[in-house]
């Protein structure tokens, strides 16, 4: 399976605003040119961002860059349906050179930046209501003063994490990144399955030695790393998050053998997946 390339169609627009309701959030491991800015109204689950997984809940604010492959998985379904509101742009959506003038110099940098993807840890209630304004706007006059009012405010929050740091992925190239997102593609969408090195390789034109020195030089992690640190965050949320059985939840995490997921879950956490249930609730 490869990462879904979204063609976005502005129509006369020069950007896109839209608001997403949903009982869950349904796009697949996905990218596109354009740069995007996503504010989590309602919803929790996993983000995933390149080679990154992370909890996210309501207030969640990202923004990401151009190419940067990225969804969000609901796993808590509740009777609210999951919303958010999304900003999708080109670089060159004002013209060419727009966005390197000297008096947007602040808004360039966290562009930049944003290559990485970009999570903003502050609370951020400037933002989310001139967000929501543009979300309503019909003056698209407005509308782009709102968007650059927006990307103002942003560059001014210093409590940030950069989701995708730890890989080399801003440095590859366009063929290079096609070819990472379709191996994350294929751990995004798969991780809860029987997973298969060899399929993972052979997605990619790879023999197994040479991808598990592709992977690993790309993630800094091992192909088996990646997948159990995977499997574990999700087993992690179905312990606090469910009445399911620990075994049942190893199953449901991906590991076919109980044993092998009560091992990997002590490596991670550094406790016993009941034990961390137990700490949870208390």
């Amino acid at each position: 399976m490869k990462a879904a390339f979204e063609a976005l169609n502005t129509g006369s627009q020069s950007f896109l605003v839209r608001r997403f309701e949903e009982k869950k959030f349904s796009a697949p491991f996905h990218f596109h040119p354009e740069f995007e800015l996503t504010l989590i109204e309602h919803g929790f689950g996993k983000r995933y961002v390149g080679a990154h997984m992370q909890d996210y809940a309501p207030g969640d604010l990202v923004l990401l860059g151009s190419n940067l492959p990225h969804c969000w998985k609901t796993e808590i379904v509740s009777p609210k349906k999951s919303e958010s509101i999304v900003i999708q742009f080109r670089k060159d959506c004002l013209g060419e050179t727009f966005f390197d003038t000297p008096e947007l110099n602040l808004i360039n940098h966290l562009l930049v930046k944003s290559n990485n993807g970009i999570h903003f840890k502050t609370k951020t209630e400037r933002v989310i209501k001139k967000m929501e304004q543009l979300s309503s706007e019909k003056n698209s006059c407005r509308k782009l003063i709102l968007l650059l009012e927006v990307l103002f405010e942003l560059t001014f929050i210093k409590n940030y994490s950069l989701l995708n740091k730890e890989t080399s992925y801003k440095e590859l190239s366009p063929d290079e990144k096609e070819r990472i997102n379709t191996v994350m593609a294929y751990i995004v969408e798969n991780f809860q399955k029987e997973i298969s090195l060899k399929k993972a390789a052979a997605s990619i034109n790879l023999s197994t030695h040479a991808f598990c020195k592709y992977f690993k030089k790309i993630t800094r992690k091992t192909f088996i790393e990646a997948v159990n640190d995977y499997r574990i965050d999700f087993a992690t949320k179905q312990l606090v998050h469910t009445d399911e059985t620990i075994t049942a939840i190893g199953f449901n995490s991906g590991f076919n053998d109980i044993s092998n997921f009560y091992k990997t879950f002590r490596q991670r956490t550094h406790q016993s997946p009941l034990s961390y249930r137990k700490a949870f609730i208390k």
